[in-house]
């Protein structure tokens, strides 16, 4: 009887080690599989990240006021002026909304043509087309530049700085564009807002203050936006134009002095 009694002690200690093992194998292969999971999140988040470094915008002026010291600086250095720079900007990114200035950071919608850099695919002129990825969109902006300097359209820095209409029209007759109507739409967007005062900033004039003139309102605008543009509190312009709220409609005449 005492050997039986002894015989099952034994038949349960090793049940007990065989149940433990068994735990212990379960657990190293859950903390083998930890790493992989962590480095997929880690690689989403770098993607993310880099997208939320972009100014926030939401309307062209906000694009306008993101934008227009690095197209002044491109102006400077290169030639080229920064009201076709940002009227291009807008026009190709639907001012900064599009697919490729939002996920790829370009706002000029250049193709790869041998890039070597990162790379998305869009529908464009034909499907599924290589276009150039940048991690910021300043880059984007410098690589307009470039290539405009090293390809066909060398003889647009013949043209004189300041004639933004033979520029536009010589983007056009380069092949920037397949659209007929690409020069008439950037001397549009240019006129439209004043985008010649950023060219004339090269030239060594101030920008437009709220003193030189009064503004009409455009789709987009708002009051914060224009007090910003033109160096006035929003209070001020509330004040001067008898405006209750910040409400405002497009056309409408606004006092800046």
């Amino acid at each position: 009887m005492k050997k039986y009694i002894i015989l099952v002690l034994i038949g349960v200690v090793f049940s007990s080690c065989a149940s433990r093992k068994n735990v212990t194998t379960k657990t190293q292969k859950k903390t083998t599989s930890k790493p992989i999971v962590k480095n997929d999140n880690t690689s989403n988040n770098s993607e993310q990240n880099s997208i939320s470094k972009s100014p926030v915008i939401n309307n062209t002026r906000d694009y306008i006021d993101a934008f227009k010291a690095i197209a002044i600086s491109e102006m400077r250095e290169h030639r080229i002026p920064a009201s076709i720079t940002l009227a291009q900007g807008i026009l190709e990114s639907g001012s900064g909304k599009g697919r490729l200035s939002v996920e790829a950071n370009n706002h000029f919608g250049i193709k790869c043509h041998g890039w070597a850099g990162k790379k998305i695919y869009h529908d464009d002129d034909a499907l599924q087309e290589c276009f150039r990825k940048y991690d910021n969109a300043k880059y984007s902006f410098q690589d307009h530049s470039n290539f405009l300097k090293k390809r066909r359209y060398a003889p647009l820095f013949n043209l004189n700085i300041n004639d933004y209409k033979s520029w536009a029209k010589g983007l056009r007759k380069a092949g920037y564009a397949t659209d007929k109507k690409y020069p008439e739409k950037l001397i549009a967007i240019i006129e439209r807002y004043n985008l010649t005062q950023y060219d004339e900033v090269v030239a060594g004039k101030p920008l437009k203050t709220a003193s030189e003139k009064r503004y009409t309102v455009v789709k987009g605008d708002t009051l914060y936006a224009i007090s910003k543009r033109y160096n006035i509190s929003v209070k001020t312009l509330q004040k001067l134009n008898n405006i209750k709220g910040t409400n405002i409609n497009v056309g409408q005449v606004l006092n800046l002095k």
